[in-house]
């Protein structure tokens, strides 16, 4: 079954395309990788399944539903962090869990639980009581998971979730991500470390000018070279386009 699709996804900021025709899919129980340079059009996709930017041309769907118009039910079935990792400051790191897990429609005893259990499996028991305004950023980036998967989604969408994780977190998050894909989540996720994700992706595009320019084989060596090798071909065949686009939102 096909978790997320976008097609010849478009949008336009100010003139600049920060999407050009993009078509990608996530397969139930795969984890899929997206990689590129700041500004390639990776954030807006995700913006784009979720619901959070609004194509000017092609569609976006989650679990087979317009993106767009998709209702409380399809989303009770997503976590996703974007951006910046959900958690409301003045709220403690075990009531952020509780909450993140009721709003996506778990019964108070469940969201308790649920809470202790992630708390434990992202070693965050030092600060379950502390205020998340209080937290270091890669805390807050451990809560912000914690409340993406607190309910178990069928969709898993991460925005570069290594981002401040000590290597330690960075262990932590591998095992999330491929525990949510061994039970059957369609896992997305964008990262600039290649190394890592070719450790537990089953596929890795290759995003670059907002449209998918070429693919990494998980596992082998030198991505980064055939990483760049890649987008400088795409650059070197579409010169004027580039030039245009220096100035695009990341």
């Amino acid at each position: 079954m096909t978790a997320l699709e976008l097609r010849d996804a478009v949008r336009v900021y100010g003139g600049l395309r920060a999407l050009d025709g993009l078509t990608l899919a996530v397969e139930a129980g795969e984890i899929h990788a997206i990689v590129g340079l700041n500004g390639a059009g990776k954030t807006t996709a995700m913006k784009a399944l979720v619901g959070h930017t609004r194509l000017d041309s092609g569609a976006a769907t989650i679990l087979g539903a317009p993106a767009a118009s998709a209702g409380p039910v399809t989303f009770a079935r997503l976590g996703f962090v974007i951006d910046q990792p959900f958690g409301y400051p003045e709220l403690t790191v075990r009531d952020n869990i509780v909450h993140a897990a009721r709003l996506h429609g778990l019964d108070r005893h469940a969201a308790v639980s649920a809470a202790s259990s992630w708390i434990a499996r992202l070693e965050l028991g030092p600060w379950a009581a502390r205020r998340a305004r209080g937290l270091s950023l890669g805390n807050r980036q451990r809560l912000g998971l914690a409340c993406a998967a607190a309910h178990d989604p069928d969709v898993l969408i991460l925005d570069e979730p290594t981002n401040a994780l000590d290597p330690a977190g960075v262990l932590l998050l591998r095992d999330v991500i491929v525990a949510a894909a061994a039970r059957g989540a369609g896992v997305l996720v964008s990262s600039h470390h290649l190394d890592e994700v070719s450790r537990i992706a089953h596929r890795i595009t290759v995003v670059h000018a907002g449209r998918v320019v070429g693919a990494l084989e998980p596992g082998h060596a030198d991505l980064e070279h055939r990483f760049f090798e890649m987008v400088r071909a795409w650059d070197a065949d579409h010169r004027e386009d580039a030039l245009a686009r220096q100035e695009a939102p990341a």
